[in-house]
């Protein structure tokens, strides 16, 4: 099972979501991939962690969907669907809308600032052709304004989904649905979110959702004519 060699020290204060978190991180940015068999023992020793905090970890994974075992036998990484962006982004961008809605009385020019930050990231990543990188700038332009609804129920369910998009993006199109168009189009987001035009914001995000899934369906077009 091959874990990362650079892992920061986990604290004994916040040991449980640091595993959990960490594991999650590797999950969704393809360090560890579907299929890939998980050792709790293995783990623990290379977070410098007991077992317990894995094993904790791990169920709460599986509750997620995202790991998978089997009476004590194995446990592995959950397996995906190329399929799943398809069903997956309509609801995204449906939900994001909302999040609009609830977000722009709320907003500051701090949020508006933080924002540009993640965008100016995404173009970097970009043009160092660095898609984890990217797919992780693009998710905190989006959860800038979601995170400002203060509606947890609405963050939680986003954030459930995006785990599930990002893990399909690297794991089988490497960050293909992000391209600079993507960077032009988050500037347009920003400048509409400023001026509180909630109507053209929201039409904005469904577009920049639309178009990602677009380049996605256009590249597994050419993995299908490939194989």
């Amino acid at each position: 099972m091959p874990i990362p060699e650079q892992i920061k020290p986990i604290s004994r204060f916040s040991m449980r979501e640091e595993v959990y978190n960490t594991l999650l991180m590797w999950i969704m940015e393809g360090e560890l991939r579907p299929g890939e068999k998980l050792l709790d023992k293995e783990l623990a020793e290379k977070m410098g962690v007991s077992r317990t905090p894995v094993r904790e970890a791990l169920r709460r994974l599986e509750d997620k969907n995202l790991v998978e075992s089997s009476a004590n036998r194995w446990t592995k990484i959950a397996g995906i669907s190329v399929e799943e962006p398809v069903m997956i982004y309509p609801i995204i961008w449906t939900l994001e809308e909302l999040a609009i809605a609830e977000a722009t009385p709320k907003m500051t020019e701090a949020d508006f600032m933080r924002m540009e930050a993640a965008n100016d990231q995404l173009a970097q990543a970009l043009a160092q052709g660095d898609p984890i990188s990217a797919s992780r700038a693009d998710a905190q332009f989006h959860d800038i304004y979601i995170e400002s609804t203060g509606n947890p129920f609405l963050i939680g369910i986003l954030q459930d989904l995006k785990i599930r998009y990002r893990r399909v993006e690297v794991t089988y199109f490497e960050g293909s649905s992000l391209a600079t168009d993507s960077v032009v189009e988050h500037s347009q987001i920003l400048e509409s979110l400023r001026s509180g035009d909630i109507v053209r914001t929201q039409s904005m995000v469904r577009h920049n959702w639309q178009r990602s899934l677009n380049r996605l369906k256009s590249v597994h077009s050419g993995l299908a004519a490939d194989s």
